[in-house]
């Protein structure tokens, strides 16, 4: 007997459920995907996941059949080499800027960067100093970053500029210290981020142009929860700040992006050089701050990320106050980095 007439034998004797039994699992299901009690610990980059209740092979082929119902559309994402991997949802709702950016993520002219070469990145920033003194440093930088490699082998060059005070705290003396011109230098003496966190082009360039695997990227080594979707969302910040993706892989970023549960919209926020634009932004609340990915309103191109207090309780500082902000305001391809200390 062959291997085709065997498998037909066996489906033969497997009763067919009748439609009664089909929408009671149904509803089983979809009440335990809406359910948040198992709310699972996300695993930190480079540490090993703890020990998690898995789906059994039946669970998981009527889960798959419950998300179509449910209107979502479900990938698999790896939590531990070897271990069953931890579904996860991209709902087919959409937030509406990111939406409009990857629809839009074909209309720039695109960067051919090569092997050897240096993505540059020009920035204008602002960012929280924390410690004994807490104000807010301001800067514009110039970054060299190869096209294949982590950030040691990228550069800086920095004009730090006057800082602000930390909303709520008088600006100590010490932030007036480090004004001036600094670099170029070595970005970077270590970075230990692990592989499915790199950002430099080789990498990028190779991550899925379908919206449901890329989703599936940004949740790598999670599993659910809070904690997972404000991760996923931060990692959506690293593919944008100092990080060039071509059109496609761009596009379906913002079409995952748009789908991680509690992006919202807002309707107006400045970047750190005083564009106004449109955002799409998420809560954090263990930080108090609402992280913004800001767009331009006409083009939906990228402009930069800033963070806004929502509980002064958690951030220390008033409500509606910029702890953090960026303006990408120029990216180009050099054939060598710059020469550093006459080198």
């Amino acid at each position: 007997m062959n291997e085709m007439t065997q498998l037909e034998r066996l489906r033969s004797e497997i009763p067919r459920p009748d439609l009664a039994d089909l929408r009671a699992q149904e509803e089983r299901l979809l009440a335990a995907i809406a359910d948040p009690a198992p709310v699972r610990r996300l695993e930190r980059a480079g540490t090993r996941p703890r020990t998690v209740r898995r789906l059994r092979l039946s669970f998981a082929a009527g889960l798959a059949a419950a998300a179509v119902a449910a209107g979502v559309m479900v990938v698999a994402v790896d939590s531990e080499p070897g271990a069953p991997p931890t579904p996860h949802m991209m709902p087919v709702k959409a937030e509406m800027v990111l939406t409009r950016a990857a629809e839009n993520a074909t209309m720039f002219p695109e960067l051919h960067p090569k092997p050897g070469q240096f993505l540059v990145f020009e920035s204008q920033t602002m960012n929280t100093v924390g410690g004994s003194s807490t104000f807010l440093a301001r800067s514009k930088r110039k970054v060299w970053l190869p096209v294949e490699g982590d950030s040691t082998g990228g550069f800086i060059e920095s004009e730090e500029l006057a800082p602000s005070a930390y909303p709520g705290w008088p600006l100590p003396p010490e932030a007036w210290e480090n004004l001036g011109h600094h670099g170029p230098e070595k970005l970077g003496d270590f970075d230990d981020r692990v592989e499915y966190l790199r950002t430099d082009f080789a990498y990028l360039s190779r991550l899925p142009t379908e919206p449901a695997k890329m989703y599936q990227h940004l949740y790598t080594g999670l599993t659910h929860g809070a904690e997972a979707d404000a991760e996923a969302w931060d990692r959506v910040g690293a593919m944008l700040a100092e990080a060039y993706l071509p059109a496609a892989q761009r596009a379906a970023l913002f079409r995952a992006a748009a789908a991680i549960p509690g992006v919202t919209t807002v309707g107006k926020a400045v970047d750190a050089a005083g564009r106004t634009g449109i955002a799409a932004a998420r809560v954090n609340p263990w930080l108090g701050v609402r992280d913004e990915y800001i767009f331009d309103r006409a083009t939906y191109r990228y402009l930069g990320v800033r963070s806004v207090v929502v509980d002064a309780d958690q951030a220390k500082a008033p409500v509606g106050s910029v702890l953090t902000s960026s303006a990408l305001l120029k990216v180009s391809v050099a054939d060598q980095a710059p020469v550093v200390n006459g080198h």
